[in-house]
């Protein structure tokens, strides 16, 4: 379903092996997220064909939220001045729960979490919204991270 150039793009392992740890950095290093996925979306890889699908290709970002500093007044606050704004057309907020492991500690936490859901433009500015929401949301709430992940996808609304 994907068309591809040869030699410029990632096989499976090399994606598999680049997806985000929760703090937002790659698996692999230390680059900035937006400079890492800036050079997968110019590197000549193709988007995801469409054809035959309802739809057209865009990026589905979930970003995930850890919920223990603030109370639920924060919360709709930094979805209205810092999400909104952002992703005007529209996003999906799920609760939850979730686990990682403390850096410091090698602790496991279980907290309460929140997924917001983005389908947007696969684009450098979606990126760069992506991590100013990002940014925000640690300096605000205080948190050592907020997780990402990226999926190429077909949509249609």
């Amino acid at each position: 379903m994907r068309e591809k150039r040869p030699g410029l793009c990632p096989g499976p392992a090399v994606a598999r092996s680049a997806r985000l740890r929760r703090d937002g950095r790659e698996a692999l290093g230390t680059h900035s997220v937006g400079a890492a996925l800036l050079l997968l979306l110019i590197s000549g890889c193709a988007a995801p064909s469409c054809a035959g699908l309802p739809g057209e290709p865009m990026l589905t970002a979930d970003l995930y939220f850890g919920r223990t500093a603030g109370d639920g007044t924060a919360w709709r606050g930094f979805l209205a001045e810092a999400v909104t704004p952002r992703f005007p057309s529209g996003f999906t907020v799920l609760d939850g729960t979730g686990q990682w492991r403390q850096r410091a500690t090698g602790r496991i936490v279980s907290e309460p979490s929140t997924v917001v859901e983005i389908i947007a433009a696969p684009n450098a500015e979606t990126l760069a919204a992506l991590d100013a929401i990002r940014a925000e949301y640690r300096q605000r709430f205080a948190q050592e991270s907020v997780g990402l992940a990226l999926t190429e996808s077909c949509a249609s609304f």
